[in-house]
């Protein structure tokens, strides 16, 4: 995943606070979301069929992501206001892309925060505002086990009435 920042841009760097992830969260998560794959639900099968760190139980990349923008999630109104500060712009759009990679694996028992960065896009012909949020979701050894960038959209000034 290479996704650059534009020439101008003024990137806002952000960092969370950090979270220990158990057993019961990979659980949970699977079952919520349906993830019943053996990877993920059998532990024999794992025992059987998998090697090294992966013969205990894991947590599926989609959760790594999930933790990555929950994590955030009690600071973003603060960094997006930060980002749009000078900026005209409409109503909060909703979210319309992720680009992720996932690079390592996340146990029972690793306490993860993220470090990122926020910029915005040059504006769309449209008249849409986008930005971009990338994440790295970043274990205790400092290893990164998921980059990702998320994109985000506010709609054009006016497009909403009230």
């Amino acid at each position: 995943m290479s996704m650059d920042i534009p020439a101008g841009a003024k990137p806002v760097p952000f960092k969370t606070h950090n979270r220990t992830i158990t057993e019961t969260d990979i659980v949970t998560f699977v079952n919520v979301v349906g993830l019943h794959e053996p990877f993920f639900i059998d532990m024999e099968y794992i025992k059987a069929n998998m090697s090294g760190k992966h013969r205990n139980r894991f947590a599926p990349g989609p959760m790594i992501i999930s933790v990555g923008m929950g994590l955030l999630a009690p600071t973003v109104a603060g960094i997006i206001d930060k980002v749009l500060e000078g900026r005209e712009h409409g109503p909060f759009g909703g979210m319309t892309g992720v680009d992720a990679r996932i690079k390592a694996a996340l146990f029972p028992g690793d306490t993860v925060h993220v470090e990122g960065e926020a910029w915005l896009r040059p504006p769309s012909s449209r008249g849409y505002t986008l930005m971009d949020l990338r994440h790295r979701v970043i274990n205790q050894h400092g290893e990164v086990l998921v980059e990702f960038t998320e994109t985000i959209t506010f709609l054009p000034k006016g497009a909403v009435e009230h």
